[in-house]
């Protein structure tokens, strides 16, 4: 019986895990899409990649696909919070599937809650004093990446996962 109930409890730590993970992932694809778009168009691009204030609008609804790919639901939607100075999402579930038959009356309805907090981290570095508006090199864990926003064509930008990472904090 006990048993039952921890791997409820566990189902429900792994679908806000992923419903985390998945929100944080939605933002830092939409944060690198709106670099792309700025690039070029202003001087605050480099802002951007400080990972500073992520757009976030997709990533309730990429939460609530991966809690219910993992058997939950979202309770109250991906919020945003700040961990270790990175910008992230918090995101709250509860699973569908009950605790079930127990040696304890009034426990068998009873369904498991946790959370889990992912962050979006930055992987390139770059001159602090840069120019925005002439080329940047960006030093991404090694990986070099020339942008030239004269000459910028969105295409040639490098992956989301290149300039951000996305992991668990909580």
């Amino acid at each position: 019986m006990f048993a039952q109930a921890a791997s409820v409890r566990n189902g429900a730590q792994s679908a806000a895990d992923a419903a985390a993970l998945a929100a944080a992932q939605d933002a830092r694809d939409e944060l690198v899409e709106t670099v792309a778009g700025a690039i070029g168009q202003g001087d605050d691009w480099l802002d951007w990649l400080n990972g500073q204030d992520p757009p976030g609008a997709g990533a309730t609804a990429a939460a609530q696909a991966l809690a219910a790919e993992n058997g939950a639901t979202v309770q109250g939607g991906a919020e945003l919070v700040e961990r270790g100075g990175y910008p992230g999402f918090r995101v709250a579930v509860e699973t569908t599937n009950t605790v079930g038959a127990s040696i304890i009356p009034g426990t068998e309805g009873m369904r498991a809650k946790a959370h889990a907090i992912a962050v979006i981290q930055p992987r390139c570095e770059f001159d602090p004093d840069a120019d925005p508006t002439l080329p940047i090199e960006l030093d991404c864990d090694g990986e070099i990446v020339n942008i030239d926003p004269v000459d910028f064509d969105p295409d040639d930008f490098p992956d989301a996962s290149v300039l951000f990472s996305v992991h668990l904090a909580e």
